[in-house]
């Protein structure tokens, strides 16, 4: 088949947003089909070197061929500005694209237009992210956002219990498959040993959603004491308080200078021990089912993770490699686990991974739903 994936790596340049994208791109290369990167979001990009939003796409354009083109696809892309003005590959190399596609791929919001183009496209599929954040978007029922997801064949999400009666979050009346995020394994084949300290990256606080009770922080607050507790070190790439995590006894780092590329996250990931993280508030209230893809990453690269459970062990393996937790007594119990038979743990996580999360597995099953 010939596929368009809509992305979202130059509105947000980081790292694990880049990676999401490109390992569809990647994986669905490798199962045989021809890929389009497209980005058409109608919103300024945010420029790192600037720390600001721009009008100015540069960065982004930038960015988007340098993460691209070393798998061979710097000139399978094309950036849509704010101002309808197409970067990359042309609108007219778009149409021709989209005239032969059989798959239009919105991933999270790359693209929030149904041009011509995109909606002459046979089949169109939806993959939700920020599950609870997008059906309760739905739920407020603006026009111009229910006719958007209406348009879509089907849609996905990465909230498992989505639509089911562990989780009471209103579906739009649309059904909501379950998917994961799709890992290139060979793509995170470590090549140092593990480091000292478990780490994440995070963002405390997000803007949107306002009425929303639904950030990091909340959950984040209930296990701030936990470095006085064990002996094991922690590193927190964070956007958020690092003065107040360190008076905690949390080691922090910008989350942005280990954002700045593909090769930094993936290098930051690998010179962790494992990963200890919290989940939005709003995913573990609800019981959502979600599941992070960054945390896929450590579990492919061999490196344990202990994170918060919203829902995600009735659909997960948790206990070896892969460790649920909800409270902060639970989380210390399974840090001591991991630390006390690392090598197994290790080994495990990356069955996890293999078993679960392997792109040419979950795009198998996108496919065959997305298309029959």
């Amino acid at each position: 088949m010939k596929i368009v994936v809509a992305g979202i790596i130059a509105r947000y340049p980081y790292g694990g947003v880049t990676w999401c994208s490109l390992m569809y791109l990647l994986g669905l290369h490798a199962l045989g089909h021809e890929v389009f990167y497209l980005e058409d979001t109608g919103e300024c990009i945010y420029d790192p070197e600037q720390n600001a939003l721009s009008t100015d796409p540069s960065y982004g354009t930038r960015y988007i061929h340098q993460a691209l083109e070393p798998f061979g696809l710097g000139d399978r892309w094309s950036f849509v500005n704010y101002d309808g003005v197409h970067h990359g590959a042309s609108r007219e190399t778009v149409r021709q694209w989209c005239r032969e596609a059989d798959l239009f791929i919105n991933l999270s919001g790359g693209s929030w237009f149904w041009r011509d183009e995109y909606a002459a496209i046979p089949r169109k599929v939806f993959i939700d992210t920020d599950p609870v954040f997008t059906q309760l978007a739905l739920a407020k029922g603006d026009a111009w956002y229910v006719r958007f997801f209406e348009t879509f064949d089907r849609v996905f999400t990465f909230g498992a219990n989505i639509g089911t009666p562990a989780c009471a979050i209103p579906t739009g009346g649309l059904t909501w498959h379950k998917t994961w995020q799709p890992v290139v394994l060979d793509q995170w084949v470590p090549t140092v040993p593990p480091g000292e300290a478990f780490t994440t990256v995070m963002t405390w606080r997000i803007e949107s959603f306002a009425d929303v009770d639904a950030n990091k922080d909340r959950e984040f607050m209930n296990v701030i004491d936990l470095p006085s507790r064990t002996s094991v070190p922690f590193h927190l790439a964070v956007n958020g308080p690092q003065d107040l995590l360190r008076q905690h006894g949390w080691q922090t780092v910008d989350a942005m200078s280990v954002s700045r590329s593909l090769w930094d996250y993936r290098a930051f990931l690998h010179q962790s021990k494992g990963e200890f993280a919290v989940a939005k508030h709003a995913y573990v209230v609800h019981r959502s089912g979600w599941f992070s893809d960054r945390t896929e990453c450590y579990l492919a690269s061999g490196r344990p993770a202990v994170v918060q459970d919203t829902g995600w062990s009735a659909h997960l393996p948790s206990g070896r490699g892969l460790l649920a937790f909800s409270t902060a007594d639970e989380a210390l119990d399974a840090l001591a686990q991991v630390v006390a038979d690392y090598g197994r743990h290790a080994l495990a996580a990356a069955e996890v991974a293999r078993e679960h999360f392997d792109a040419s597995r979950v795009l198998t099953r996108l496919l065959q739903v997305a298309v029959g």
